[in-house]
């Protein structure tokens, strides 16, 4: 008898593996983390309480790759989760513009902090800016997330020049989620710039040290911070230390790191998307990250009969605001990319996929 699954939340499939099980599910990069990053840690030293707003090294080697800012306009914080948590329970109440499809995080992360989230459909994988600027008037903030989470879409550059504008005229926040800049395949990353501007960033995808749990948030509005550190101070206080000596060593790794890892990402890309297309699946083609949000009738269906059945795990799309969708993450190595393309062909027998 197939297990009755509860597709409330993508909980249910969260670190299931091994059996024979193909996880197209959490965006966890499979490959290592860099050699410097585990060499001649001390973990004596590290077992201890440290800074709230996180280690001065680390914040100051941070700063050296955003224009403008200083080691204290960083916080380091338990992931991008965490960074994106305190911000929206900083600046709460008030509403929130959040692109649609979305990470499936962000609406309650945002309900959490007492404030409410508003939606703007994307075209074509993109933001509509016309509905974007009719929607942020009365918001306190706005969330962009490029690369998407969990598109793959990169919004382009004269969109978010103009979502710069627009919101530093109205005096609305930004908060940029850019776990994903390193993993751009089409163009270089572009940052979002002004006072209103808070970034959020993590170490978990570039250098594959998801566990590790170190993110980070920046803003040159020396308040935000501040703001930040007085919440944090009650929560999860520190950091771990451990991890952010990790992140300060891999930040001293080569940039031909990150270039060979984008090229690993790119081949998966082509292969992937090539495949589903050979399906008959209508998806958008990513540009970045390493997600695709192919068109599916009958998700539901779908994603339990593979899980059931052929042992595939694939994410709703509804989680993420896209009914009628699926979302897979290609953070896996091509011979499983293969083998799981080979047995969704298998299950689309069973199901009506469009």
């Amino acid at each position: 008898m197939a297990t009755i699954l509860d597709l409330h939340s993508p909980s249910v499939f969260i670190g299931k593996q091994g059996n024979g099980v193909i996880s197209f599910g959490s965006g966890q990069p499979d490959l290592p983390p860099p050699r410097e990053a585990v060499e001649d840690i001390d973990i004596r030293k590290d077992l201890r309480y440290g800074l709230i707003q996180g280690e001065p090294a680390l914040r100051e080697k941070l700063s050296k790759e955003y224009p403008n800012s200083t080691a204290d306009n960083f916080v380091i914080t338990n992931g991008a989760s965490e960074a994106l948590d305190l911000v929206f329970r900083s600046i709460s109440p008030g509403k929130v513009l959040v692109p649609r499809p979305y990470y499936y995080s962000y609406p309650p992360i945002i309900k959490l902090a007492g404030m409410e989230p508003v939606y703007t459909d994307l075209v074509g994988g993109r933001i509509d800016i016309d509905d974007f600027k009719k929607k942020v008037k009365g918001c306190k903030a706005v969330l962009i997330n490029s690369p998407s989470n969990p598109t793959g879409c990169v919004e382009a550059i004269e969109t978010l020049k103009e979502i710069e504008k627009v919101t530093a005229d109205l005096g609305v926040y930004v908060i940029s989620d850019e776990v994903y800049k390193d993993l751009i395949y089409e163009r270089e990353n572009y940052y979002i710039k002004g006072e209103h501007v808070i970034t959020v960033n993590s170490f978990s995808k570039t250098y594959a040290m998801c566990g590790v749990r170190v993110g980070y948030l920046w803003s040159s509005d020396q308040r935000v911070a501040d703001d930040v550190i007085k919440i944090k101070t009650h929560t999860s206080m520190n950091t771990n230390l451990v991890g952010q000596d990790m992140a300060l060593r891999a930040m001293s790794v080569p940039r031909s790191y990150i270039r060979d890892q984008q090229e690993i990402w790119r081949r998966r890309r082509d292969f992937i998307y090539k495949g589903f297309r050979e399906l008959g699946f209508e998806l958008w083609r990513p540009e970045g990250a390493f997600y695709i949000l192919p068109r599916c009738a009958n998700a539901r269906e779908f994603v339990s009969l593979l899980y059931n059945e052929y042992k595939v795990i694939v994410y709703l799309g509804e989680w993420f605001g896209a009914p009628d969708h699926i979302r897979l993450s290609y953070a896996l190595d091509m011979s499983e990319i293969e083998e799981g393309l080979s047995r969704i062909k298998d299950a689309m027998k069973k199901v009506r996929c469009f």
